[in-house]
């Protein structure tokens, strides 16, 4: 049985950041290679600088580390893509085809894709939407994601490929800051909290109702997903993932409970439309049926978490 060699393609974004990680401790240092644009000078571990619109480039990254499993987490997110939606197609659709073609020629054990809730339209079931509705998006991010679940499932079947997908709601991280996406409030909330730098502009109305899912449950899943045995895996586009649901009022509130003195105020822009085409909960009952999915985190305990050690890395920054 050989040793998996993983690749991390987008390892410097929110997600990658902490899945290199993980994936470091269970696979070891010398077996995961991270890649991005560029490196970040305090990374630890196995490096390459490696662009994934650049075919040529990414198969010799392949070829030369003896890459058995590839985490393609490269992509430009809703709220980014719009300000230019045809280069945010050419990049999220071309870095896939590329993934795909070079995982098909070098024969790759097992390929993730990471989707998104973005791939939901405003025609869906918004209160526990479920796993196969019309998805019809409205933002070019949702529209790649779409595809994109649409050709994992055409290389699944017909090349054999074991891709899997989850659809992430909204990741919220102290690892890092959130990369442009339409959930970012609830990262950047907290880091105006600790901080404690006056009132946060909140740019989705207060009682928009989203799902969202900590850090530590979005990578929990993602590895279970990926050690989950192959006839397990019945879902080849892209499996709904839930962690909790709440309004930006409702994590003001749990926030609060910590900062009493903190304020918020709310004007709603461009991303509101965006939002308001989103679930306001996910049935996630396949991934429970398939991959044995819960996830540990509520409100409560994720905001006790997001506190504790964002005010850890503030004040080793300041120190």
């Amino acid at each position: 049985m050989r040793t998996d060699k993983i690749l991390i393609t987008g390892a410097g974004g929110q997600l990658g950041t902490v899945l290199t990680k993980q994936l470091q401790e269970k696979h070891g240092f010398d077996n995961v290679i991270a890649s991005d644009l560029i490196i970040n000078s305090s990374f630890e571990g196995c490096f390459e600088v490696l662009d994934v619109t650049n075919f040529d480039a990414l198969k010799n990254c392949v070829l030369k580390n003896e890459i058995t499993q590839i985490y393609h987490l490269v992509a430009i997110l809703s709220a980014k893509g719009e300000e230019a939606p045809l280069q945010t197609w050419d990049i999220n659709m071309g870095c896939l085809f590329n993934v795909l073609e070079v995982s098909r020629l070098c024969k790759i054990d097992k390929i993730f894709y990471p989707s998104s809730i973005a791939v939901f339209g405003d025609n869906i079931e918004r209160d526990n939407t479920p796993q196969s509705p019309n998805l019809t998006p409205l933002t070019v991010y949702g529209i790649s994601k779409a595809s994109g679940e649409n050709w994992v499932n055409y290389y699944c079947n017909k090349y054999g490929l074991d891709i899997r997908s989850i659809r992430y709601p909204g990741v919220v991280g102290y690892q890092s800051l959130a990369g442009g996406g339409t959930t970012d409030y609830a990262v950047d909330i907290f880091h105006k909290a600790v901080r404690e730098e006056g009132v946060f502009s909140c740019f989705l109305k207060a009682s928009t109702q989203l799902p969202l899912i900590f850090i530590d449950d979005a990578i929990r899943a993602t590895i279970e997903l990926m050690d989950a045995p192959a006839q397990n895996i019945k879902i080849r586009t892209s499996y709904n993932l839930a962690g909790f649901t709440c309004t930006p009022e409702e994590l003001y509130n749990a926030i609060k409970q910590v900062y009493p003195d903190f304020k918020i105020a709310y004007y709603p822009d461009f991303r509101q439309v965006i939002a308001d085409s989103w679930p306001n909960s996910i049935d996630d009952s396949s991934a429970i049926d398939d991959w044995n999915w819960k996830p540990k985190f509520d409100l409560e305990s994720m905001t006790h978490v997001m506190i504790k050690e964002l005010k850890k890395k503030f004040k080793a920054t300041i120190v």
